[in-house]
C-alpha cells in the first residue's frame, strides 16, 4: 500500500503505512487479557482451574447473581458489531470493522476501567443476529452494539433489550444524542431558553438523528417543537414516501417541506447527515442567538468559519476534535456502562442517559484543570459559546458521570445492586482512573474535618492561584497566597479565577505589618552564619519562600507549599534556613510509587545523599512512621544490591549494620535486609530465603543512597507506568511540602492537602 498523508478529524497527520505499522508492531492489534490473580504455583492453578473452581460454580449454580462475585461479569462488556455500517466507510463487514472494535474495547478500558471483548458477528441478517447475541447474557454485564446500520440498529437494539436483562446499547444512536444534548442544555442556559419553548430540527433521519431527538424530547422539548428531516425533506404527517415507524413517530403537522422552510426561526439546528447540508441562506433565517450543532464527519454540515461570516450570535459544536465543542462519544459510554455495571442495572434507560447529559452539562460549566488546558494545547477554556461540553481527558469526569448514572438507574428501579454511600463510590471511581486518588483520599477526608491555613508560596504564579482556588473551594481550608496584590489579581483574571471569595487571601510581605518580625526572626537564626540584619530584611521583602516558611513557623500560618518555579535543593535550603527538624525525627524524602493496585513507600529520595547506617536506621523509621500516617502497616526492606550477605561489599555492610541497630532501638515494625528489590516486592523470591523476617511483599523500601532513591522512583515512572507522589518532604517540625517546578495545579493541591494533612 502507498503511504499517503492522512488527516484525521482530530487535525493529526500520519501515513497509511504509519496506521499500519501501529496495528502491526509487537502483538497484533491493540488487546491482551492478563490474569488479574497469581499463576506461578500448582496451588495457584488448582486454585483458578480445577479442582478449585468447583467451588465459585457450586456457589453460582445455588444463586446466579453470585456470578458478579466471583468472575469477571460485573465489569465485562461486549463490543458487537456487523460492520454494516463502519464509521464514515459503509458496509465492508464483520471482519473489516474488527480494528474499530478493538478500538472501542480500548477506550472503555481508558476511561472508565470497564473490560470488554469484540465481537463481530458474520450475518447482515437481522434474525440471525439477535439469535447470536441473546444468548451471550451470562457472559457479560452490558452490550454495547456498534457500527450496525439503520433501521437495522433500532430492530436489533428493540429486541436485545426485550430478550436480555442487562444493558443493551447502541452507541451510535444514544451516545450522540447524549453528548449533544449536555452541549443543548449549556447552550440553552447561555442564550436564556427555556427547554419547553425551543424549536429544533434535526437534519439525519438515521440512528443518531431518531435517539437526538427521542432524548431531547424526554428531557421536555414538546414533540411539536421538533421537526425531523431526511433526504426527502421535513417529515410530517401524511407523508408517504421514504417512510417508516420510526420516522412516523416523529411526524408533526407542519407546512414546512424543505430543511429551508424548517429553519425558518428555528433555535436549534441538529446535523447528523452530511457535508454542505446547512447553507448560509438558511443560517441566516433562524432565530437569533441560534445554536446549530454540525456533528456530520470527517466534514460538518457548516463550518464555523463559514457560519462566523454571517452570524456572530451562533453558538456551534461539531464532532471535530479541532473545532471547540466537540459532540465526542467518549464522553458517555464509558461512563454510562461504569454506573450502570456497578448498580447491577437492567438497562439502560431514559432517566440514566438524561442524568448523564446533566452531569456533563453542569460539570462543562465548573472551572478547569491543567488536564483539560493540556487538551486545548496551553489555551485554558471557560465556560462560554465555546466550551459548553467537557473534553475527553478530563479527569473529573470518571467521578462525575457514572455516580449520576448510577443513581438514575436507582432511582427509577432498574438497579438490582443498589450504592449505599455514594461519596465512597465516587472515591473509589476516582482510583480507578487516577492510582493516587485512592491513596490520597483519606487524606482529603481528614483535612476536610480540619481545615487548615495553607500557604502558596509563589502566589503570582497561575497554577498557584488556580491551586489555592481549588483548594478552598473543595473545602480543604484557607489559601494565603504570596504576592503583589495586583499582581495576583491581574493573573487570576487572565486565568478566569474568581478570588473574590471567602478563603482565599493575598500577602504583600513588603505592605505586611509583620515585616520587622519576621526579619528579627530570621536574623536571630543566621546571625551566626555569616548574615547581617539588613540581608535577612532583603530575603524577608523579596523571597517568598523565606515569607512563607516564617508564616509557619511563627504558627501564622499551619502549612506551606512552594516550589514550582525554584530548584528543589535550594527551596529546601530555604525551609531549613527557617523551620528545624521535629525533635526525634529526622528530615527525609519520601516518594510514594503505585502499581497495578500497589503502594510503595521509597526513601530518602529528597535529603541524604550517602547515609550512615545510623541514618539508614533513622530513615526506616521515619519511614515507617509516615507509612502508619497514610494507613498502612509498615513491612520495611532495606534495600541494597546484593542479598542476605551476597555478593558481599561495603555499601551492603552498611546496611547489615542499620539492620542491627534497628535490632537494638527495637522498633515496633517489620524490618529486615539486606535485599535486593526484587526479593522484597515478590513473595516467591522471598520464600527462598525462610529466615527473612517480613511476612509478605514490603511497602516500604529504604534506598541505600539517595541517587539510588531518585534513579529507581523516576524510571518506575518513566518505563514502568507507575504513578509517584513526591517526593513527600517529613521530618521537619511545621509541614512544608516542596513541588518539582512547573507542577500542575493538581498536583499543586494534593501536595497542599498533604501539608495541611501533615504526614510527619
Amino acid at each position: 500500500m502507498v503511504a499517503t498523508d492522512k488527516s484525521s478529524k482530530s487535525g493529526v497527520s500520519f501515513t497509511e503505512q504509519e496506521a499500519l505499522q501501529f496495528h502491526q508492531q509487537g502483538r497484533p492489534g491493540k488487546l491482551e487479557i492478563t490474569p488479574t490473580k497469581p499463576m506461578a504455583t500448582q496451588r495457584d492453578l488448582s486454585l483458578a482451574y480445577s479442582p478449585g473452581v468447583a467451588v465459585p460454580v457450586k456457589a453460582i449454580a445455588e444463586d446466579p447473581t453470585r456470578a458478579f462475585d466471583y468472575t469477571t461479569r460485573g465489569n465485562l462488556v461486549a463490543v458487537i458489531s456487523n460492520g454494516s455500517a463502519i464509521l464514515g466507510l459503509g458496509n465492508l463487514g464483520a471482519l473489516a470493522s474488527k480494528p474499530v472494535m478493538e478500538g472501542k474495547a480500548v477506550l472503555f478500558k481508558r476511561f472508565a476501567d470497564v473490560d470488554s471483548i469484540d465481537l463481530e458477528v458474520d450475518t447482515q441478517n437481522v434474525d440471525e443476529f439477535v439469535n447470536s447475541v441473546r444468548y451471550l447474557g451470562p457472559s457479560f454485564g452490558g452490550i454495547n452494539l456498534e457500527d450496525i446500520k439503520a433501521p437495522d440498529c433500532f430492530i436489533i437494539e428493540q429486541r436485545l433489550r426485550e430478550m436480555m436483562d442487562i444493558p443493551v446499547f447502541h452507541d451510535d444512536q444514544h451516545g450522540t444524542a447524549i453528548i449533544a444534548a449536555a452541549g443543548l442544555i449549556n447552550a440553552f442556559h447561555l442564550t436564556g431558553r427555556d427547554i419547553k419553548d425551543v424549536r429544533i430540527v434535526c437534519n439525519g433521519a438515521g440512528a443518531a438523528g431518531i435517539a437526538c431527538i427521542e432524548l431531547v424530547k424526554a428531557m421536555g422539548v414538546p414533540h411539536e417543537n421538533v421537526l425531523l428531516c431526511d433526504t426527502k425533506g421535513v417529515i410530517y404527517q401524511g407523508r408517504e414516501e421514504g417512510m417508516n415507524q420510526w420516522k412516523s413517530a416523529h411526524a408533526v403537522e407542519t407546512d414546512a417541506r424543505s430543511l429551508y422552510d424548517a429553519l425558518k426561526g428555528a433555535d436549534v439546528f441538529l446535523g447528523v447527515s452530511v457535508k454542505g447540508a446547512l447553507t448560509e441562506d438558511m443560517v441566516r433565517v433562524m432565530a437569533p442567538n441560534p445554536i446549530i450543532f454540525a456533528m456530520a464527519n470527517p466534514d460538518p454540515e457548516i463550518t464555523p468559519e463559514e457560519v462566523a461570516e454571517i452570524r456572530d450570535d451562533a453558538i456551534m459544536a461539531t464532532g471535530r476534535s479541532d473545532y471547540p465543542n466537540q459532540v465526542n462519544n467518549v464522553l458517555g459510554f464509558p461512563y454510562i456502562f461504569r454506573g450502570a455495571l456497578d448498580v447491577l442495572a437492567t438497562t439502560i434507560n431514559d432517566e440514566m442517559k438524561v442524568a448523564c447529559a446533566e452531569a456533563l452539562a453542569k460539570l462543562a460549566r465548573e472551572e478547569v484543570p491543567d488536564e483539560v488546558a493540556a487538551a486545548y494545547r496551553g489555551n485554558r477554556p471557560k465556560f462560554g459559546p465555546e466550551y459548553i461540553i467537557p473534553v475527553p481527558f478530563d479527569p473529573r469526569l470518571i467521578s462525575t458521570v457514572p455516580p449520576a448514572v448510577a443513581q438514575a438507574a436507582m432511582d427509577s428501579g432498574v438497579a438490582r445492586r443498589p450504592i449505599v454511600d455514594m461519596d465512597a463510590y465516587r472515591n473509589q471511581l476516582s482510583a480507578r482512573r487516577d492510582p493516587v486518588a485512592g491513596t490520597l483520599q483519606r487524606i482529603f477526608s481528614k483535612v476536610r474535618q480540619s481545615p487548615k491555613r495553607v500557604v502558596f508560596a509563589e502566589g503570582e504564579e497561575e497554577p498557584m492561584i488556580r491551586a489555592a482556588a481549588s483548594f478552598v473551594s473543595q473545602g480543604l481550608g484557607k489559601a494565603i497566597l504570596i504576592g503583589r496584590d495586583d499582581e495576583v489579581r491581574e493573573a487570576a483574571k487572565e486565568a478566569g479565577v474568581d478570588l473574590n471569595r471567602p478563603g482565599i487571601e493575598i500577602m504583600n510581605a513588603r505592605l505586611s505589618n509583620r515585616n520587622r518580625d519576621y526579619a528579627e526572626f530570621l536574623y536571630a537564626r543566621l546571625q551566626r552564619s555569616g548574615y547581617l540584619y539588613r540581608d535577612c530584611q532583603r530575603l524577608v521583602n523579596n523571597d517568598r519562600n523565606y515569607w512563607g516558611a516564617i508564616m509557619v513557623a511563627r504558627g501564622d500560618a499551619d502549612a506551606l507549599v512552594t516550589g514550582i518555579t525554584r530548584n528543589y535543593s535550594v527551596v529546601l535550603d530555604t525551609v531549613r534556613s527557617c523551620i528545624d527538624a521535629k525533635p526525634g525525627h529526622r528530615m527525609i524524602g519520601i516518594s510514594l510509587a503505585l502499581s497495578r493496585g500497589r503502594t510503595v513507600l521509597v526513601a530518602d529520595t529528597a535529603v541524604i545523599d550517602m547515609p550512615t547506617s545510623e541514618e539508614l536506621a533513622d530513615i526506616a523509621e521515619e519511614a515507617a512512621h509516615v507509612a502508619r500516617r497514610l494507613g498502612y502497616e509498615p513491612r520495611v526492606a532495606m534495600l541494597a544490591y546484593s542479598t542476605f550477605g551476597h555478593p558481599p561489599g561495603e555499601r551492603s555492610e552498611r546496611v547489615q549494620e542499620a539492620v542491627k541497630i534497628l535490632d537494638r532501638r527495637r522498633v515496633d515494625f517489620e524490618y529486615d535486609g539486606e535485599m535486593g528489590a526484587d526479593v522484597a516486592l515478590n513473595p516467591d523470591k522471598m520464600a527462598a530465603y525462610p529466615f527473612c523476617r517480613l511476612t509478605g511483599p514490603a511497602n516500604v523500601l529504604v534506598m541505600p543512597a539517595f541517587h539510588s532513591a531518585s534513579i529507581s522512583t523516576k524510571m518506575l515512572q518513566e518505563l514502568g507506568g507507575s504513578t509517584v507522589i513526591g517526593p513527600l518532604l517529613v521530618g521537619l517540625d511545621k509541614p512544608v511540602q516542596i513541588l518539582t517546578i512547573g507542577a500542575k495545579d493538581s498536583d499543586i493541591v494534593n501536595m497542599a492537602a498533604i501539608a495541611a494533612y501533615n504526614v510527619t
